[in-house]
């Protein structure tokens, strides 16, 4: 009797599934259909992705083979070409270098590469420092004390990476100008911080010496 009645119970169970599947037939089979061609859509995408990452990679080797042959002209183009045309990661590490390749033949052009990687509010922001850092850098020996604040005292206030080179910069920039009391007060930040590199640590003692020698001297 236990056995009747389990097979009239399984029978009415393969009766309801049947009613649903005619039911909802035609609902099924388009869900069946998104499910496959989403999974072959997303696949192809990854191969395509994963292509286009592999020949920007090797384009960007072969520009770095140019840019250490010395061939800056055409190692320069061939950064830009992955900026115009390769995958993002690749094209913001191209802008890059981009403008170092640039700085070799056309500095001036470098800092405005430089400058708008700065401002760019689309990559992150160590590296919007590492492009105001690198423009300072080539400004240095052409820029005006105020410039060079304008460039690079926000790089100070901050506990960024590049708070000491940039403090560096301006003393370098302040003693340039015979403005030997802020030169002072930048390499004093440098000696006070504790997390300071021992060289860049010497070098501002060696300078605070200069400073100090000027500062004593009979007028």
């Amino acid at each position: 009797m236990t056995d009747f009645f389990r097979e009239v119970d399984e029978e009415v169970r393969r009766d309801r599934a049947l009613k649903f599947l005619q039911k909802f037939r035609i609902p099924l089979i388009a869900v069946v259909v998104l499910i496959v061609g989403a999974t072959a859509a997303w696949r192809l995408y990854d191969s395509w992705r994963t292509n286009q990452a592999e020949t920007a990679g090797a384009a960007y080797e072969a520009a770095e083979q140019l840019a250490r042959d010395g061939k800056s002209a055409d190692a320069a183009a061939a950064f830009q070409a992955i900026v115009d045309s390769g995958p993002s990661g690749y094209a913001q590490l191209a802008r890059f270098r981009v403008a170092a390749t640039t700085a070799a033949g056309d500095p001036a052009l470098a800092v405005k590469d430089y400058d708008a990687l700065a401002a760019d509010a689309t990559i992150a922001p160590v590296l919007q420092d590492v492009a105001r850092f690198r423009a300072a850098l080539l400004r240095v020996d052409a820029a005006d004390p105020k410039e060079m604040d304008a460039r690079l005292a926000p790089l100070t206030r901050t506990a960024g990476p590049f708070r000491n080179s940039a403090r560096e910069l301006l003393a370098l920039s302040a003693l340039k100008a015979d403005d030997f009391t802020a030169a002072g007060n930048w390499l004093d930040m440098i000696v006070a911080d504790p997390q300071v590199p021992g060289d860049m640590r010497q070098r501002a003692e060696a300078l605070l010496g200069v400073v100090a020698a000027h500062q004593t001297a009979p007028k």
